[in-house]
């Protein structure tokens, strides 16, 4: 197995006039004394600069399909080698991978790999993508950027999945890497993201917008709805009229069903009529590409023709039922392109999850 330092150079800071430093990296500006760390726990000041404590070491690496980052438009039916590290610059009271964001306890990251050795194994596993995820990737931006840098040498695709919350400078470098990136878009209120995650809408809308209009990076939205938190229909008109003026109607959003769970367990699990309400309340404002997930919903799972209306990618969960795609991703019945980016349709991954070693990755020569 390859060893990786545990520390490496961060980037995006300066040094304040009272000796002490600023992560420049997302909104929250920690600033630091000598050995303290920022908010997100992995980001630290040490002799004097800023390193990241969690370079080469993830809480695990596993194969999954694409479907389950989610993305529904992009490379459909395809596999990815998804991996993440520890802790999280946000502070979400309802986390659903708490054990992993809200870690602070840097053992649990066993496996270690480098940026080479992980474009390695998603080629040998015959994975097109490599997602960076379960925690966010925004703390580990420098590992994600040059792990980016050695899938795009092999031929690999890269995905963030991520809350999008970040200064607009770093971001531009990092979604400059990413082929496509889901971004949650946790709600569509300040007060909501200011009292359940520690942050502020405008700068995920800010970002979100950024990253469509500026860069090459496929975006899709998630939107995790929490009973009588974030699922009012003045705020998801809100949200979905945003998203249709801002980012135009091409731009898919998934709806999913929140479950009891970290510091909200007292709140019941989100009702499918929920999701199925969202997802009118969306198509209504003219968004062409509403899904839901974390509910057995076939027909808020299915992507459907923009010209004819014909059902191009039939799912059931994570199985492709039917595809009715040509490899340029054009609707088979009547030649409308389809957004997103597609490519030769084989056999589709499904729904198999697959666990990786890296332990059993040897270093690349």
């Amino acid at each position: 197995m390859e060893r990786v330092d545990k520390l490496h150079p961060a980037r995006w800071w300066h040094t304040l006039d009272d000796g002490r430093i600023q992560c420049d990296l997302c909104p929250r500006e920690c600033k630091l004394h000598e050995g303290q760390r920022a908010a997100c726990f992995v980001r630290a000041m040490q002799g004097g600069e800023l390193v990241l404590t969690t370079y080469g070491r993830s809480s695990g690496f596993c194969i999954d399909p694409i479907e389950k980052k989610p993305l529904n438009q992009f490379y459909p039916g395809s596999s990815i080698l998804s991996f993440g590290t520890a802790g999280c610059n946000l502070a979400c009271k309802f986390c659903q991978n708490w054990d992993i964001s809200k870690s602070r306890d840097m053992d649990r990251l066993m496996d270690q790999a480098s940026p080479e050795a992980i474009a390695q194994a998603a080629k040998r596993h015959g994975a097109q993508s490599v997602a960076f995820t379960y925690n966010d990737p925004v703390i580990f931006a420098e590992y994600a950027m040059d792990t980016a840098d050695a899938c795009h040498g092999l031929g690999i695709q890269t995905v963030a999945v991520t809350a999008g919350y970040m200064h607009l400078a770093p971001a531009r470098e990092f979604y400059a890497k990413m082929d496509a990136a889901n971004i949650d878009l946790k709600g569509f209120s300040d007060d909501f993201y200011l009292k359940l995650c520690g942050g502020h809408l405008h700068n995920v809308l800010d970002l979100i917008a950024m990253v469509h209009h500026e860069t090459d990076c496929w975006v899709e939205l998630t939107t995790l709805l929490i009973p009588g938190k974030n699922d009012s229909d003045a705020e998801l008109k809100q949200l979905s009229a945003w998203m249709a003026s801002e980012l135009g109607p091409d731009v898919p959003i998934h709806f999913t069903a929140f479950h009891p769970d970290w510091k909200m367990d007292d709140i019941p699990a989100t009702p499918p009529e929920t999701l199925r309400r969202a997802r009118r309340i969306a198509m209504d404002a003219g968004l062409r590409y509403v899904y839901t997930g974390n509910v057995h919903d076939k027909d808020g799972d299915t992507t459907y023709c923009p010209g004819c209306q014909a059902p191009l990618i039939v799912r059931d969960w994570y199985d492709i039922l039917d595809y009715r795609l040509d490899d340029t991703g054009r609707c088979r019945q009547c030649g409308t392109a389809l957004p997103g980016r597609y490519g030769k349709f084989t056999r589709p991954f499904g729904p198999r999850r697959i666990p990786v070693s890296m332990q059993r990755i040897s270093s690349p020569s």
